[in-house]
């Protein structure tokens, strides 16, 4: 009697991967992992507390959590037609816009902070027209969102994108052929299939957006209840002393950590 193929099919063997592989893994946890636990562990000390929490921190967090909360949605309105058009529509130079969108990944924060003043500053490209118009963008909290924007949106085209380019094109086009609208085969088709890949999105997009510092210091600057975010009171924090610093820290890895667990449990889902 032979064994059912069933059996064999559903037989798992699990065995040790070896040092060669433990080894290094362990060493790259260890270096992400020490330092976030010593982190934790410095801050653990609860009488830097309530020296801590200032006026100037309170205002750095309320700051970080409305402008990145803006960003986002400005992210969400703007960012999701642009992630349904890169993924259904065929065009001239579509493969240039998905590099372009893509580009603030990767550019250095500093970069995307100059490239912001060279357009919109007062002497860039743009400012001059913004100027007769009355309008002053650097140094204000729109140039804390609009910094935001442009670092933290491509995470959520690419993510969108992803999810809409994964929808059976068949969907759509027997909707058409029953005489429902573009707008209707969005709505009530697309974005609910998409809606994993856009709730990824949109944490990745906030988590970026919470912790933007280079582009918002260069393009927005550090002023105190008008543009200093979390990461900036951070960064002046430490130079005036340690305990503001570390309690802003430690909200940002609280908040990072509970977005990133969630994202995690829905790739989890996804895979089921």
């Amino acid at each position: 009697m032979h064994p059912s193929p069933r059996l064999f099919h559903h037989t798992k063997t699990y065995t040790s991967p070896g040092w060669v592989f433990i080894i290094p893994s362990l060493v790259l946890i260890a270096l992400i992992g020490l330092p976030i636990l010593a982190l934790v562990w410095r801050s653990a000390n609860i009488r830097i507390f309530p020296f801590a929490f200032t006026e100037s921190a309170f205002k750095a967090l309320k700051l970080s959590l409305i402008t990145s909360t803006i960003s986002v949605l400005l992210a969400l309105l703007t960012g999701t037609p642009l992630a349904y058009i890169q993924a259904h529509w065929t065009y001239r130079g579509k493969a240039f816009f998905d590099v372009l969108v893509d580009l603030p990944i990767v550019l250095p924060p500093s970069v995307a902070g100059i490239a912001l003043l060279m357009a919109f500053g007062r002497q860039g490209l743009f400012g001059g027209w913004l100027n007769l118009l009355g309008i002053s963008l650097p140094f204000t909290t729109v140039a804390v969102v609009m910094a935001q924007v442009f670092v933290s949106a491509p995470f959520l085209v690419r993510s969108a994108r992803v999810g809409f380019a994964a929808i059976d094109p068949q969907l759509d086009e027997a909707a058409k052929v029953e005489g429902a609208s573009n707008w209707h085969v969005f709505r009530h088709i697309m974005l609910p299939l998409a809606s994993r890949a856009l709730l990824t999105g949109i944490i990745l997009c906030w988590t970026r957006s919470l912790g933007e510092f280079g582009a918002t210091l260069l393009f927005a600057g550090n002023l105190e209840g008008k543009t200093q975010t979390m990461p900036l009171a951070i960064y002046v924090g430490f130079e005036q002393g340690l305990g503001i610093a570390l309690v802003l820290s430690v909200v940002l890895l609280a908040v990072s950590f509970v977005l990133l667990v969630l994202l995690r449990r829905l790739e989890l889902q996804s895979q089921h």
